[in-house]
């Protein structure tokens, strides 16, 4: 068995790195000048499997800014980056429920 870091990524369309800040577990996104954003407009978008993998190893090569990093599907609508699955959506959006202490909307 190959271990997941030797593993050859496959990529079925647009992709960003994410992870999380390690300061305050804030969601951030990979910029092409090679830094972190909160906003995922700011995150560096390739369809190409070897770029997503060089920006994955490079964020994952230090763990001082952000941890967990990974690739996340988004779609790119009229310009617009937007995430491409439910969870990154929940990530963008926040809980999808009241957290305690917080007002109803």
């Amino acid at each position: 068995m190959t271990a997941p870091q030797q593993q050859r990524l496959k990529v079925k369309g647009p992709v960003v790195i994410t992870g999380n800040r390690l300061t305050d577990g804030a969601v951030v996104y990979r910029t092409a000048a090679r830094g972190w954003s909160t906003l995922l407009r700011d995150a560096a978008v390739t369809t190409q499997a070897d770029t997503a993998t060089a920006l994955l190893r490079e964020a994952n090569a230090s763990d001082i800014e952000a941890v967990g990093a990974y690739v996340a599907p988004v779609v790119i609508e009229a310009g617009e980056i937007r995430p491409g699955n439910l969870r990154e959506r929940i990530r963008v959006a926040g809980p999808t429920f009241a957290l305690p202490g917080s007002e109803a909307a």
